[in-house]
């Protein structure tokens, strides 16, 4: 008789720390959602200032000779605060992984700064950066090809906690390991799995456990769900939210889906050949898109509707992404701009802050 009283009172225990849970979880929610008066003020993390990435285009055998230059990315300004999560979208070569790339330091740039914690990376030597990889890593775009096919999971992830020695012994190194394939929703027993045994989700959050293990303060996404089905998109997705809150992380999230950058990202910058076009809080930038190009890139975006989706006007950027060896003058949008003058072909727009917090790169807002 006792039993059958106690599974009830179970039930509503159980009921109750659900709700409550829920509860946390849409306060939290609430908390960090970009334009919530509750929200903290943050500090910047990361300052990127006048960023330039030219690649030379050469030409000749035994003396080659530069020919060109391939502005990938071409003067570049943006912050990132302390436990945000900053958007980085735009066509395919706009120059988003190069900007990902230069703050990693894995490209030597141009010209511009990139000051990290009030330190300007671009200064640093090999050995002076290498302290500062512990609290910068990356999750690669491909899963499939970001992991070594001859080392097992716990090797690739216990191996940046063996170059950083910030787990110097065996049995430490293998408990942190167990510990990061829980945290991100794998058993601990996939230690012994090689990659090519693993689902590209696996796969993927192996990639987040590794990134995770020594420790890091700022994280860059490099479309680290492009290559995902939908459905476990969505769970990379929430992993990542959760590891946010949890480790007081920083996210740079680097994609071309604006419905998963709308669902994760604090604010959201839109780059166009190389160029930085629009920057805002994610609701202003979804509800009140005020640059051509953001405009068009939200039109693009399919609503589940059908009803709805048969009835809405779309707006067809014209024209092809012009060569990034030899870009427009004036506006770099100019040749496909559906509201552009004479003007528009002669002076650069000046990256003005057209309202609290939303900043644009056009001379006829």
């Amino acid at each position: 008789m006792s039993t059958a009283r106690s599974k009830p009172a179970a039930k509503r225990k159980a009921a109750t720390k659900s709700s409550n849970a829920a509860k946390r979880k849409a306060k939290a929610s609430a908390a960090r959602r970009p334009g919530a008066t509750n929200q903290p003020k943050r500090e910047p993390l990361v300052k990127v200032r006048n960023l330039k990435m030219h690649f030379p285009v050469t030409e000749g055998v035994f003396v080659p000779k530069v020919v060109a230059h391939v502005k990938a990315v071409d003067g570049v300004s943006f912050d990132i605060m302390k436990g945000e999560t900053l958007g980085l979208v735009g066509e395919s070569g706009c120059g988003k992984t190069t900007t990902g790339r230069c703050i990693l330091q894995l490209e030597k740039v141009t010209e511009g700064d990139i000051i990290y914690d009030e330190v300007n990376l671009t200064t640093l030597d090999t050995k002076s950066m290498r302290p500062l990889r512990q609290r910068i890593q990356v999750i690669f775009q491909d899963p499939y090809s970001s992991l070594n096919p001859r080392m097992k999971i716990g090797e690739i992830i216990s191996e940046p906690m063996m170059v950083h020695n910030t787990e110097p012994d065996q049995e430490a190194r293998d408990k942190r390991v167990s510990e990061l394939l829980t945290v991100c929703g794998l058993n601990p027993k996939f230690a012994d799995r090689y990659p090519h045994e693993m689902s590209g989700g696996q796969r993927q959050r192996v990639g987040i456990a590794r990134a995770l293990s020594v420790k890091p303060e700022f994280i860059i996404c490099d479309e680290a769900v492009s290559a995902l089905d939908v459905s476990i998109q969505a769970q990379v997705i929430n992993l990542l939210e959760d590891l946010r809150d949890e480790y007081n992380l920083t996210y740079l999230f680097i994609a071309h889906d604006l419905s998963v950058v709308r669902h994760l990202c604090h604010r959201v910058a839109v780059m166009y050949l190389g160029n930085m076009v629009e920057l805002a809080e994610c609701d202003e930038l979804y509800d009140n898109p005020v640059h051509p190009y953001t405009q068009a890139l939200l039109a693009a975006v399919p609503i589940p509707d059908p009803t709805v989706e048969g009835k809405r006007k779309h707006q067809i950027i014209k024209g092809e992404i012009p060569s990034p060896i030899n870009p427009p003058s004036g506006c770099v949008f100019h040749p496909r701009c559906p509201i552009a003058v004479a003007e528009c072909k002669k002076d650069v727009p000046e990256f003005r802050e057209i309202r609290p917090g939303h900043w644009a790169a056009c001379s006829q807002i």
